[in-house]
This record gives C-alpha cells, sequence and structure tokens, in this order.
C-alpha cells in the first residue's frame, strides 16, 4: 500500500483467533477470540447497569443499550486513545461487526414474527388513518429537513438517497419498543393501546418497503437502470418467498403440535433458511436484514411453533449479541463533531421537526376520527417512539456514505431524546382511570343468599387449573342462584424484548374477556369452556399480563371492576413429589400480600395439595370432606359462610369445629381471663343459623358441629392434626389466638393458616385461608368507585361487566 508520499506502508496483519496464553507470552487482547469476550463482557455489565439504573423512571433496554453504545465510543469513554486502541482496536472491529450483524439478522427474524399480517390486513380505518398520516407528514418533513442539512453540514451527499432517507428516519415507530412500553403502562388491551400497535405495525412493513427503497437507489450513483435491477429483483424474491418458502414454513408449523416438543430438524431448517434469505437479498444488494425480515414474516403465528423459536434464540439474541450492535453503532458515533451554533440549531431542528411530524400528524387524524384529547395526545407520543430500526437506519445509511459523522451524531441523539420522553409524557398525559361501580356484595357472607355469586380466580399456570375448577364445582350448590367466574391467567411481563406472546394473548383477549370469534387453542381457556360447556356455571377467562410488583393493580381492578365476592389467589408455593412445600419465589409472595391489602373484596388464599386430584373432577363425583376450624372473628365467618355455600353440594361433607377455651382461659393462651370479644354476639347468632338450618338429620354420615374444649396451643395442634385427612380447610386469616407455629415465613396467613400450610400439617389436605373484607382497612383502594345510573345500589349486577365511562 503506497502513502501520499510514495513509500509503502504495510497493513497490519489479521488477528489470529486464538492466543496460547499469558504464560507463553501471548497478550489475549491482540487475538480475535479473548478481546471479542472481553467486549461482550463489558458491554453486558454497562448496559445492564444502566438499564437497572433507568429502570424506577420506566425507560424501555433499549435506550440503556444506546446511551451504553455512545458512552463506550469517542463520546465519552472512547475519548481515552489508549481505551479504544485496546479494548476496541480498529482491525477487531470487522470481527465485532460481523457479530453483531449476526445478531441483528437474527432480531429482524424475530421482529417479522411480531407482525401478523393478518392483523395488519384487518386493520380499521382508524388506525389505518392514524398510521398513514404518523408515515407521510413526518416523511415530507425529513425530506424538507434534508434540504437544510444538504446546504449545511452534508454537502456534496447523492441528493436522492440522503431526501429517503432522512424521510424514513423521521417517519419511523419502532413496533418492538412501543409493544413494551405500552405494557408497561398497562395501555396494551385498551382501545389506545390496539390502536397503538396496529398503526406501528402498518408504520413498520411501510419503512421496510422505503427503506428498500432507499438502499436500491443508494447503491447505484452512476446509473439508474441499476436501482430498477435491485428493485426488481427484490420484488422477485418477495414472489419466490411467499409461493416456496411460506408453503414450507406452514408444513412445519402444522407438524409441531400443541404441548409435543417442535422436532430439532425443522428448527435448524428454519434458522438456515434465515440466513440463506439473508444472503440473498444482500447479494441483490438491498440488505441482508431484509431476508430475515420477510422469513420472519412468513412464518405462521399459529400454534406453538412461532413461539418455540422465540425460545430458542430471542434470550441469546437480545440479551447477548443486540447490544453489541448498539457498541458498534456508539463507536461510530461522536458528539463532539456537534460544535458550533450552526450544528446545534440543527440537533434542535431535527428533534423538533421528528417530534412536530408524527406527533401533530397523528393527533390531528385521530381527533378526526373522534378520538377524545387526552388519548389523542397520549397516540400521538406512543408514535413517536424510535429505537433499534431507527439505528438500523442511520447505521445503512452511514455505510452507504448517504450520512456523515455529523449528520448521523445529530440523528442517534434525536432518536434517543424521541423514545426517552414517550414514557414520562404519556403516563403524565394519559392515565386511564380505573373507575369502577359501587356494588354491596363484595364478601360471601350476604343477608340475600339467593343473589348471584361471583368469584375471581386467579391462577399462574395449568398446574393450578385442575384445583380451581374442582373448587368451583363445589362452590355452586344447588341453588337457583347463579355462579359467575372470571378465571384470570397472570402472566409475568418479562424483561425480553420480543413482544409476541404478549401482544397475541392481549389482543385476542376480547377486552376483557377471550374473543370468541375466533379459533382460540389456549390449553387453559380450552379447560375452563370445557368446564363451562358441563355445568351451569358462567366462565368468563381472562389475562392479566404485568410484572409482577404491579401485577395486584390488575387483579384488583378486575375484581371492582366485575363486582365479585370474593378473589381466590394461589399459595406462592407448590408441593413437591416429596410432599414439602417449595416457593416460586419472593415475588409471587409479595404479590399476594399486596392484593390482602388492596382487595375491594374478600380474599382467599389457595394452598393446593391436589383438591379433587389432579384431573378435573365431574359433578357426579364429587364427594369432598371439608372443615371449617372457628374460633371467632369475622374472617371465620366469612370462611364459615364459604362452607356453608359449598355445603348445599350433594357432594360435599362439611364439618365445622367450634374451639372454646376452658373456663378461665382465653384463645390466646397467654392470660387468665376471657377478653372482651366485640364479635362475640355475631359469632353466636352465626353459628346458632347454621346449627338450626343444617341440622345431622339431613346428611347423618356426617358430624356437622362440635365443639371442642381446648387448654392450650399444643391441644389445638393435635386436633387439627387429627383432622388431617379432611380433603379442604376452611380457615380465616386473622382470628384471635396465638400463631400455632413458633416461626413462620408466611405471616400473611395468619395464626393458624400458617400452620396449615406448613409442611409438617399434612400431604394430603389443601388449604383456603380466607379474609373478610373491610372497607375500613382498605385504606388505599386502587379503583375509584363512580356512580353511573344515579341509584347504583339498585343496579342489578350484570355478568357482561361494568357499564361504560
Amino acid at each position: 500500500m503506497a502513502t501520499p508520499n510514495g513509500t509503502k506502508m504495510a497493513c497490519p496483519a489479521p488477528m489470529k483467533a486464538t492466543s496460547n496464553g499469558a504464560f507463553q507470552g501471548d497478550d489475549p487482547l491482540h487475538f480475535a477470540l479473548p478481546l471479542l469476550i472481553l467486549q461482550i463482557c463489558l458491554v453486558i455489565v454497562l448496559t445492564r447497569a444502566l438499564a437497572y439504573i433507568l429502570k424506577p423512571i420506566r425507560q424501555p433496554r433499549v435506550i440503556a443499550e444506546i446511551i451504553g453504545g455512545v458512552l463506550l465510543g469517542p463520546s465519552a469513554i472512547g475519548r481515552s486513545k489508549s481505551f479504544l486502541h485496546t479494548v476496541f482496536p480498529a482491525r477487531s472491529m470487522t470481527v465485532l461487526d460481523t457479530i453483531a450483524n449476526i445478531g441483528l439478522l437474527f432480531f429482524l427474524f424475530l421482529v417479522g414474527l411480531e407482525l401478523d399480517m393478518r392483523s395488519i390486513r384487518r386493520t380499521g380505518r382508524k388506525a389505518l388513518g392514524i398510521a398513514l398520516a404518523g408515515i407521510s407528514l413526518p416523511f415530507v418533513l425529513g425530506i424538507g429537513t434534508s434540504f437544510v442539512l444538504r446546504s449545511t453540514i452534508s454537502k456534496g451527499v447523492s441528493k436522492a438517497p440522503f431526501l429517503v432517507f432522512m424521510g424514513v428516519a423521521m417517519s419511523i415507530t419502532a413496533f418492538p419498543v412501543l409493544a413494551r412500553i405500552l405494557a408497561e403502562l398497562k395501555l396494551l388491551t385498551t382501545d389506545i393501546g390496539r390502536i397503538a400497535m396496529s398503526a406501528a405495525a402498518v408504520n413498520d412493513v411501510a419503512a421496510w418497503v422505503l427503506l428498500a427503497l432507499a438502499i436500491a437507489i443508494s447503491g447505484s450513483d452512476d446509473s439508474p437502470v441499476i436501482a430498477l435491477w435491485v428493485l426488481l429483483c427484490g420484488v422477485a424474491f418477495l414472489i419466490v418467498a411467499f409461493f416456496v418458502l411460506r408453503p414450507g414454513l406452514a408444513l412445519m408449523a402444522r407438524r409441531s403440535l400443541e404441548g409435543e416438543p417442535v422436532q430439532e430438524i425443522h428448527i435448524c431448517i428454519t434458522l438456515s433458511l434465515v440466513l440463506a434469505a439473508g444472503f440473498v437479498t444482500d447479494t441483490i444488494g438491498i440488505h441482508a436484514l431484509f431476508g430475515a425480515f420477510v422469513v420472519g414474516i412468513l412464518v405462521p403465528k399459529e400454534g406453538p411453533f412461532a413461539g418455540i423459536l422465540i425460545e430458542k434464540i430471542e434470550d441469546l439474541v437480545s440479551g447477548l449479541f443486540l447490544p453489541l450492535y448498539f457498541v458498534s453503532s456508539g463507536l461510530k458515533t461522536n458528539v463532539a463533531t456537534i460544535s458550533g451554533a450552526t450544528s446545534w440549531g440543527l440537533l434542535v431542528l431535527v428533534i423538533c421537526t421528528a417530534c412536530v411530524g408524527k406527533i401533530l400528524g397523528t393527533f390531528i387524524v385521530s381527533r378526526l376520527c373522534k378520538v377524545p384529547i387526552r388519548e389523542s395526545m397520549a397516540l400521538a407520543f406512543l408514535m413517536n417512539t424510535k429505537g433499534l430500526v431507527e439505528l438500523i437506519v442511520l447505521n445503512i445509511g452511514k455505510d452507504r456514505k448517504v450520512l456523515n459523522d455529523q449528520t448521523f451524531a445529530i440523528m442517534v441523539l434525536m432518536a434517543l431524546f424521541t423514545t426517552f420522553i414517550t414514557t414520562p409524557i404519556v403516563t403524565a398525559v394519559y392515565k386511564p382511570a380505573r373507575k369502577a361501580a359501587p356494588y354491596k356484595h363484595r364478601t360471601v357472607k350476604r343477608k340475600d343468599i339467593d343473589t348471584e355469586f361471583r368469584i375471581l380466580a386467579c391462577f399462574h399456570s395449568t398446574r393450578n387449573i385442575p384445583t380451581i375448577i374442582n373448587l368451583i364445582e363445589s362452590s355452586r350448590g344447588t341453588r337457583r342462584q347463579k355462579l359467575c367466574v372470571y378465571a384470570i391467567h397472570l402472566m409475568e411481563l418479562s424483561e425480553r424484548s420480543s413482544a409476541i406472546s404478549m401482544i397475541h394473548k392481549a389482543r385476542s383477549n376480547g377486552l376483557p374477556f377471550w374473543n370468541k370469534k375466533h379459533e382460540n387453542k389456549d390449553q387453559m381457556v380450552i379447560a375452563f369452556e370445557a368446564y363451562r360447556q358441563l355445568s351451569s356455571v358462567i366462565v368468563r377467562p381472562m389475562t392479566a399480563i404485568s410484572a409482577l410488583s404491579n401485577i395486584h393493580e390488575d387483579i384488583c381492578t378486575s375484581a371492582a371492576q366485575k363486582r365479585v365476592a370474593i378473589i381466590l389467589i394461589p399459595f406462592h408455593k407448590h408441593q413437591r413429589l416429596d410432599g414439602a412445600m417449595e416457593s416460586l419465589g419472593h415475588s409471587f409472595h409479595l404479590v399476594n400480600k399486596r392484593v390482602l391489602h388492596h382487595a375491594p373484596c374478600s380474599v382467599g388464599i389457595l394452598v393446593d395439595r391436589g383438591f379433587g386430584g389432579t384431573t378435573q373432577v365431574s359433578a357426579s363425583n364429587v364427594s369432598y370432606k371439608i372443615v371449617v376450624p372457628f374460633f371467632g372473628g369475622p374472617d371465620d365467618r366469612e370462611a364459615l359462610a364459604y362452607g356453608i355455600r359449598m355445603a348445599e353440594h350433594p357432594g360435599i361433607l362439611l364439618n365445622v369445629i367450634r374451639f372454646v377455651p376452658s373456663p378461665g382461659k382465653s384463645l390466646k393462651f397467654d392470660k387468665s381471663v376471657i377478653e372482651d370479644n366485640v364479635d362475640h354476639e355475631e359469632d353466636e347468632l352465626m353459628l346458632s343459623e347454621f346449627k338450626n338450618t343444617h341440622s345431622n338429620k339431613e346428611k347423618e354420615s356426617s358430624n356437622l358441629y362440635e365443639e371442642m374444649l381446648v387448654e392450650n396451643k399444643a391441644e389445638v395442634v393435635d386436633a387439627l392434626k387429627a383432622l388431617s385427612k379432611y380433603n379442604l380447610f376452611l380457615v380465616g386469616r386473622m382470628v384471635p389466638t396465638v400463631p400455632l407455629v413458633n416461626k413462620t415465613d408466611c405471616p400473611e396467613l395468619g395464626p393458624v393458616g400458617s400452620f396449615l400450610a406448613s409442611s409438617e400439617f399434612s400431604n394430603t389436605a389443601s388449604v383456603l385461608v380466607v379474609q373478610q373484607y373491610n372497607p375500613s382497612a382498605n385504606l388505599h383502594p386502587l379503583v375509584e368507585e363512580q356512580a353511573y345510573y344515579g341509584e347504583t345500589s339498585s343496579m342489578p349486577d350484570s355478568p357482561h361487566g361494568v357499564p361504560p365511562v
């Protein structure tokens, strides 16, 4: 290689892959593999630390990764030449860029998987109009901004490619990032969430088409015929992919049955097709990313195949390889190039133009579609979300010499700013009010026992479903009143960037019920639908998708809006095969505590030890023994009321055992005199009504009521252990007695419930710990009660939900 003065300069030797080790005199940082490992570890640590710092202000992880890339580049840490030459030397960038682009290739495949073209075809006119406005106005303003940039800091660049790249960069909405923000703000199942997702999907497809056009134009400076050939070959690729790849992918999807593992060869073929399609589109001259994106779109979204593909590659791609792409972008971003009043003025101009185009266009069309002002404003800022797709466009533009360093830095900062402001502004502008109609039947215990009885039953997985259905079957009794059950599947919103399962669960959820217009193969829904058809119980399956830190808000809000009498939540521990109780995690434990604190009705925590077995029991085969250990107090009365309702079922034998202290003693066993009990009269009244109504003559084989004289805690424990062969215990949460165990990690279950839930008690008896609703204790309700029809106390409870606000 010759230098300008004519002397020859030797090119640096390519880096070898692996070293012989430091003891052999090799510096690992001079070899590709150990240097790449160091770079990956540094990137992961920095970006995860930034994500943790930004989490309190609810910023998506993509923000942390973009900032991390910029910090490692020449804008901050990379200003140290020794650091940059040691950790990110120029000759290592080819390896880093290659790995980053491989990760990006598969991430674009995931993005294609997220886009359901059928839902885009079904997009309503409102969402379609908003999408078109969100593309066209920013695109036009982007072209206008490009003229200003070409006359100042981007002189000499190709006119047509620069115009198109600027228009595309301004008009993009990041579909994956938007899905994550909507889910975290609990807007995914609202009208505004559905409109935003539909509009973003249309926007995404349009942006990729425009980007393909921009790439084709940018690669042919000399002859427009070449650009025409690139476009024609791109169209031919789409046609071949649709008629050849799509049937093959559909065949593999049909052979992947629900509940069975997907064949390894199918996964291998699909991932190979992603790489092959990338090779073809790169050869054409579009970009390898387009091939991967197209394959992702063509994969059928029905069945488990798409979900399995995501599980196989998402964690590795999103968690490990994708952050490298942000670092690669950050190393190209030098904020120092933005210097002087002109450059900073252009940065302000670009940010204002991008925001005005998206926000104004979306807001105007939303108002024309009669969307309320607050919702229109929130929708406008949501559609202004940028992210990874924006960086892809900018990096391609820089690689094609369409964007210089200064323009590239300005555009990266614009993408960072617009995404950063989305969550705070949407939270400030629009927070959907959690409203519900006041209602009176908030407890199982009620005067009018013939009114409709409503239950909100929560479950985490299929493990909980048989017990829940058997408990529901036992609760329906023989009365004329209806039993209505809302079965809510609690799904954790994980840190993963892909939102396909979350989106399709929420969007097939008919706000709030599952949409019965479309075929639904969800195993959990099928179980409840089968039970509904075999019984007279109204069952409404629902889905709550939130972080475990705030999923209790969904539970309590749903309970208030559906006007239920009791919330049934699973205990945070499950029983192992050896009988020991194993915790699902501290987060699940905290969920139950928060529900107990904020619930607008009674709450029951179900300790499941296989009530009714591992399968659903038919009504004719129900044969359970249920016991209510009665100590007194409102929670015990609520447990007894539930037991009385269950005892109406012909297959249920109910035994109520009242624990009575010896004369001169207290159930608290630590005082020598009986304490005043304000609930004593109510206890006596309810027990007398129970004895008069449910006499032993009705069920001679059942000992329905007995009183047990106890001297101390040991006698209570022995008495309860003697009842361990019963199928189900119904016990109040806070009862007037001392704890029956010396130490417990579940104080929320109360003194008796914590003992019944311990491994030392029983391996077969399930427990339902009941807390009666106390309006004076609910100091921080999550739902604002609002009267809809004036006299809400006389408004009938309807199974169809709350009237519209």
